[in-house]
């Protein structure tokens, strides 16, 4: 973890920890890096999600990008995935995120994805770091060398739904589904990409207004939407987060699929397809003990990583394996895409779904979770990463383990907020839950 970037970019409350003067040493800093490695004239596409701060942070970040010499083309409103697929295709050196994925609209961050559509290596971000340290002292452009913002001649949203509507052989008619977009980014995308593919849908949540992005919708609060299911009658609904780089589902009995889920059953369709790369797969640490023993009796391996999509997509690329993901539904299909992509894992699960002929509930029910409880509790950022250590911490984490039995407790700092996540697994509900509250308790008398 650097000074600026945590596990998924730049992120912070706007005008306290993250300013327009912050995003445009990163512009300032970002193009300077870039331009150091290369020996032509460079340029960055910049997308966003709705929220009411995101226009002025792509000001600046055009400002600080533009002053260092390089070119900026704007995407507008686009999903993460989008950019990253678009800095591919058409060749650009870098791409920049203006989002801050599930949080609430006070939020923002700043993603930066590397030519290849991957996040950038520890090594650039550290040398960024550096550069916004040092912002005064990089060059500045001046004359015909200063950058141009650069009209653009795509319509990135037709070109992203297109592209992800041709990774799935036929369409999608003949399913009922309920789409809520967390009145993010998707709401620019879902509809044409479900109307492309014959899709039944029907959108909710796709007016932001600038502060409403995940407010009381959205793949971190499903209850609405599990309502909107139950009571529609759908086959399945679909949750997306602000930037739609993540999706969870829920099935036709108003049942939360969370990302495990959601992977398992993905899997077991292309190990049935004789695509699944060394009949194995990656997910975290954190990954639920029912998902091993799913993927063990259909002779499926799982590698698991750290927490977060970059430590996923290390393992993946590391191995030669195609899919990946987190519980929290960011999954990767690396045959189709380079980071977690929630429309691409929606319409991947909705045709296995629809080529299955079976509900979404009888499949989910093949996949059975052991009780799992997450508690977050606030912790300072100075902390975060150390409280774990203190004496009292591992004691209570000790004491706890004794009356779990068969079943684990994680204890890790959050990579995006300040936040300590106390994860608990076991085979009985009741001492999962209290064995989490116990550690929790003891963590927040410290705090």
């Amino acid at each position: 973890m650097g000074k600026y970037f945590g596990t998924d970019g730049i992120r912070g409350v706007v005008n306290v920890e993250l300013d327009a003067h912050l995003a445009f040493k990163v512009g300032r800093a970002v193009a300077y890096a870039l331009a150091q490695q290369t020996n032509h004239r460079t340029k960055i596409l910049i997308g966003k999600d709705t929220r009411i701060s995101s226009d002025m942070l792509e000001a600046a970040l055009i400002a600080g990008i533009c002053s260092s010499g390089t070119d900026v083309e704007s995407l507008g409103v686009i999903p993460t995935p989008a950019v990253a697929y678009l800095t591919i295709k058409h060749k650009a050196d870098a791409g920049i995120v203006i989002s801050a994925s599930h949080n609430p609209y006070e939020h923002n961050g700043i993603k930066i994805f590397a030519g290849s559509g991957y996040k950038l290596s520890d090594e650039l971000e550290a040398r960024i770091e550096e550069y916004i340290d040092h912002v005064e002292n990089l060059p500045r452009a001046t004359h015909e060398q200063i950058g141009h913002v650069i009209k653009s001649e795509i319509d990135p949203v037709e070109e992203y739904t297109d592209y992800l509507a041709e990774t799935i052989n036929g369409d999608l008619s003949g399913l009922r589904v309920v789409v809520d977009c967390a009145n993010g980014a998707s709401s620019a995308t879902a509809s044409r990409l479900f109307r492309k593919l014959n899709l039944d849908a029907s959108i909710r949540y796709y007016e932001p207004d600038g502060c409403n992005i995940n407010d009381r919708c959205g793949s971190t609060h499903l209850e609405a939407l599990q309502e909107l299911v139950r009571q529609g009658g759908y086959d399945v609904g679909i949750a997306f987060d602000g930037d739609a780089d993540r999706c969870l589902i829920v099935d036709d009995k108003g049942e939360k699929l969370d990302g495990d889920r959601i992977m398992a059953v993905c899997a077991a369709e292309l190990k049935k397809q004789h695509k699944l790369r060394g009949n194995a797969f990656v997910a975290t640490i954190l990954s639920n003990m029912g998902l091993h023993a799913y993927a063990r009796e259909r002779g499926m391996e799982i590698v698991c990583s750290d927490v977060g999509d970059r430590y996923v997509l290390e393992k993946m690329l590391e191995n030669g394996y195609i899919l990946g993901g987190e519980q929290s539904g960011h999954i990767i299909f690396l045959e189709y895409a380079t980071t977690g992509d929630g429309e691409l894992t929606a319409i991947q699960f909705l045709k296995m779904l629809k080529d299955s002929g079976k509900r979404a509930s009888e499949i989910a029910s093949e996949v059975v979770p052991w009780p799992q409880i997450m508690i977050n509790v606030q912790v300072p950022t100075a902390l975060k990463y150390s409280i774990s250590d203190r004496p009292e911490v591992q004691e209570a984490i000790e004491k706890e383990k004794q009356g779990l039995g068969e079943g684990r407790i994680l204890v890790r700092p959050s990579g995006t907020e300040p936040l300590v996540r106390v994860m608990v697994e076991g085979m009985d509900k009741t001492r999962v839950h209290n064995a989490a509250e116990a550690v929790a308790k003891v963590i927040e008398s410290i705090v």
